[in-house]
Order: structure tokens, then C-alpha cells, then sequence
């Protein structure tokens, strides 16, 4: 067992770069993400305390991926945004409801927490709902992530599957006018000079956001930075695979040495619960999909995509490979990502400080 931090930092660097090699390899989706995760997660339980991961390389990948998501946020999506709010605020709340169903359903099953469950429920990006678990006082981390990942795993398989398929009937959706600058051709040389400056403004914004408890402030702190300096007239350089690729493996790396598998009772049943929630939330992103082409002229895969709960970036590659409405589908996919990381935690509190008032004080249980 290395007794030198650093040589426990290098023993996880280069089994998280082994994870994602062979994650690449094997084309599983997210490579860089769930390969880091899944290798570091298995050495950790072999050669335990011999792996050591810094909070601050992982807090520099959100900030990178919070980067990524701002350049989203153009002029083009946020008119969309704008233009549709009251269908987003809609589906989304549509959408959280079925969660709080699915949750009280599984924590009624078994003996997670509905606090726990619903986190494991709520349809944000991984890396976003990974973060916000970890900030959130009294939540199961393990068996959250496992959810979650298993979650991801089937929406990345399920919904291409879906949208080729007979039952919507069109390969392509509507051609978009303009295409965000994070789904342009990126190379290290257009970074230069602009880069610096966003550099500065998403490091300033995670650390200012840090300090006034801002949730998730690393991912939402650049985020928000980097769209307001877009909204002034700068353009964000689209940062190029290599950057992106290592920043997931700097936050799969952290994830992946926090899980604790013996932690997790009724393995079984929990994953079968996993599975069974996943399938729940993609029938009902289905069904909210066909009720938004009724509300809007979108057709029905830029509406899946758009209601999908599944990350922006995911969503938003398949959404390219494809030609749907890129500004619909990052729309929507932001308005919810924001308001569950702005809306979610105060009334996850909220809730459950009720929930705590209303119990007598000798069957109080930590969720």
C-alpha cells in the first residue's frame, strides 16, 4: 500500500486512464465518465486506501463541464427558452411529479430513504445529480449513483433506439438555424486568445459561487459566467474532445472512490428498482414528448430529446447525429437542469423539515 499521497494520487490517475481506454474500446457510452468510475470504484475495493483522489482536480473538471454548458446557453437558445418558458415550466413539473411518484413507490419498497430515492430520481445529468447528492445532508451517495448510472446506461441505449423505431416514425427533426458553439469543430489552436478570459470568468464564478453556498457552484458558478459573457458579444471557444474527455475523468475518478458497494443492502432488489424507475421515466418522457408536438411544432424526436431525462450532452450528440431542433433540445434540457439544481434543494428542505415536524420524536430515522 503506497504510503505517499502522491503515489496514491498516480495509482488512481492511471487506473482511471486504464478504465477509459477500455471503455472506449468497448464503445460504451460516456467512456470517460463511467470507465474512470468503474475502474478506480474496482481497484479501490482490492487494494484498499491505496487510491487517493483531490477535491480541487475534481472541482477543475465541473468547472470545465460547467463551461461546456454555458456555451449552450447562446442568444439563439435563450430566445427559444424564452419564447416556450411556459411549456418547460410544464413539462418539467410533469416530469418531477412523476419522480415524487416513482420515489415514494420506491422507498415504500424498500428501505431507502424517499429522500435517497428521489435524488436517485430526479432527471438531471449524472455528473449534476452526483454533485448535488453529495452536498445533500442525509442521502444514501451509493445507492443514488448506482440509479443514476443505470438510469443513463438505459436512456443512451433506449432512446436512439426509440427515435429510429416505427413508433415516431422520422430519423431527422427540423434543421436548426444556428448550431450552439459547443457543437463546433474545436481544436487547441481556436482557443487562443478568447479562452483565457472565459478561463477567468468560469474560475472566478465556481469560487464566488463556493463561497456563498451557491448549489453545485463549480458546474452552475462557470455555467452562468460563461453565458453572460456570450449575451455581451464574446464568443466561447468550443473546447476541443481530449479537454473534455479528461475533465469527466476527473470527476468519474472522485465519483468512483466515493461509491461504497458494501454499503449498498439488497443489491438485488435495489438494482431491480433502478431498472424498473428508469423504465417508468423514459415511458413517461414518451408520453410528455407526443403532448409537446401537440402544444409546439416540433416533431416528435426533437420533443423525446428535449424531455429525455438524460444529460444536455448526451441528449445534445444524439440530437445532432440526428438534425433535430438543437436550440429546442438544449432549451428545454437547460430549464430543467436550472431549475432542479435552483428549486430542487430548498424544496427538498422544505419537505422534509415538514416531514420532521410531523413525526414524534422517538421514530425519527435518517433518511
Amino acid at each position: 500500500m503506497p504510503h505517499n499521497k502522491a503515489l496514491r494520487v498516480s495509482l488512481s490517475f492511471m487506473t482511471a486512464l486504464i478504465g477509459g481506454f477500455l471503455f472506449e474500446w468497448l464503445q460504451i457510452p460516456i467512456p470517460w465518465l463511467l470507465g474512470p468510475m468503474i475502474a478506480v470504484l474496482i481497484g479501490s475495493q482490492i487494494w484498499k486506501r491505496s487510491y487517493e483522489w483531490p477535491t480541487p482536480v475534481r472541482n477543475a473538471g465541473m468547472i470545465i463541464v460547467g463551461y461546456t454548458i454555458g456555451l449552450s446557453m447562446t442568444a439563439a437558445a435563450l430566445r427559444e427558452m424564452s419564447r416556450q418558458l411556459p411549456s418547460m415550466l410544464l413539462m418539467t413539473l410533469l416530469l418531477l411529479l412523476l419522480c415524487v411518484g416513482i420515489a415514494f413507490i420506491v422507498s415504500k419498497l424498500t428501505d431507502t430513504g424517499f429522500k435517497t430515492a428521489l435524488l436517485g430520481s430526479i432527471p438531471g445529468g449524472l455528473t449534476q445529480v452526483i454533485a448535488l447528492a453529495e452536498e445533500t445532508e442525509g442521502v444514501h451517495f451509493t445507492v443514488v449513483t448506482v440509479t443514476q448510472v443505470i438510469r443513463l446506461m438505459m436512456i443512451v441505449i433506449s432512446v436512439p433506439l426509440l427515435i429510429f423505431s416505427p413508433v415516431f416514425g422520422e430519423a431527422h427533426g427540423i434543421v436548426p438555424d444556428v448550431i450552439p458553439q459547443s457543437d463546433a469543430i474545436a481544436d487547441w489552436s481556436g482557443l487562443f486568445p478568447a479562452i483565457f478570459i472565459f478561463a477567468l470568468v468560469s474560475v472566478g464564478c465556481a469560487v464566488a459561487g463556493n463561497k456563498i453556498r451557491f448549489p453545485t457552484a463549480f458546474f452552475l458558478g462557470p455555467a452562468i459566467g460563461t453565458a453572460v459573457v456570450q449575451l455581451v458579444g464574446l464568443d466561447g471557444p468550443a473546447l476541443p474532445p481530449t479537454l473534455i474527455n479528461a475533465a469527466q475523468l476527473m470527476i468519474g475518478t472522485y465519483v468512483g472512490l466515493l461509491l461504497k458497494p458494501n454499503l449498498l443492502t439488497r443489491k438485488l432488489r435495489t438494482i431491480s428498482l433502478a431498472i424498473g424507475s428508469g423504465l417508468l421515466l423514459i415511458l413517461g418522457a414518451c408520453g410528455l414528448s407526443f403532448v409537446l408536438t401537440k402544444l409546439h411544432p416540433v416533431t416528435m424526436s426533437t420533443g423525446l430529446l428535449s424531455l429525455a431525462p438524460g444529460g444536455m450532452d448526451q441528449m445534445g450528440i444524439i440530437a445532432h447525429e440526428i438534425h433535430a431542433d438543437l436550440s429546442i433540445v438544449a432549451g428545454y434540457q437547460l430549464f430543467r437542469t436550472f431549475f432542479i439544481f435552483f428549486a430542487v434543494p430548498p424544496l427538498l428542505r422544505m419537505v422534509f423539515q415538514n416531514g420532521r415536524r410531523g413525526r414524534p420524536a422517538s421514530n425519527k430515522q435518517v433518511d
